[in-house]
């Protein structure tokens, strides 16, 4: 996926960048920012949510208080000033930049699985490439919950994860979990759970 397009005959860098939005503006930062021809991800999760009288599925964002966007530098201002957005997510230069490879296996995960949830950010444990299926090709760890196996895909930048269910055998190895400590252990065996 190449992140330069031309402007006025110049090339420009565009890469992914993160919002911090305002609590349950996401959708409304997402419709604004795709209004102004802006460039945005939103992923989102379907979650099954009970009154009294009935049940709705509603479709909730994946990493709350967060939208992805892709823009010039020459538009962060035309971003930033859009109604709900708090600011950008900083890095140690400036706006932080999210890997594309990132963004594209998130993007993948939440359009094609059914049940995609969050899940707690997970930095060590084995790392597994997808061989089989609509997400072939997609990189995250593997963690078993109960009796099943889940692929969880995580934002460094972020510090968030998402999570969903695969068989294991559509898996290959990438680097093997090796624990500094017992601690590491116990903390992604409760994080699997």
């Amino acid at each position: 996926m190449e992140n330069r397009f031309q402007f006025d005959g110049v090339s420009v860098a565009r890469d992914w960048h993160v919002l911090y939005t305002r609590h349950q503006h996401e959708k409304t930062v997402h419709t604004l920012l795709a209004s102004k021809g802006i460039e945005s991800l939103l992923p989102l999760r379907a979650t099954l949510s009970r009154w009294k009288d009935r049940s709705k599925l509603l479709q909730l964002p994946l990493f709350p208080c967060y939208v992805f966007f892709r823009a010039a530098s020459g538009s962060w201002l035309h971003v930033l000033n859009t109604p709900g957005v708090h600011m950008m997510v900083p890095g140690s230069n400036g706006p932080a930049i999210v890997p594309p490879e990132e963004i594209d296996a998130v993007r993948r995960l939440a359009e094609t699985c059914a049940r995609v949830e969050s899940h707690p950010f997970l930095s060590d444990g084995d790392r597994v490439r997808v061989k089989s299926g609509p997400l072939a090709g997609v990189e995250g760890f593997l963690v078993r919950k109960k009796s099943s196996f889940r692929l969880v895909v995580s934002v460094q930048l972020l510090g968030k994860s998402a999570a969903a269910e695969l068989d294991a055998i559509c898996v290959e190895r990438i680097s093997p979990f090796l624990p500094n400590s017992a601690s590491e252990v116990r903390s992604l065996t409760r994080a699997a759970r």
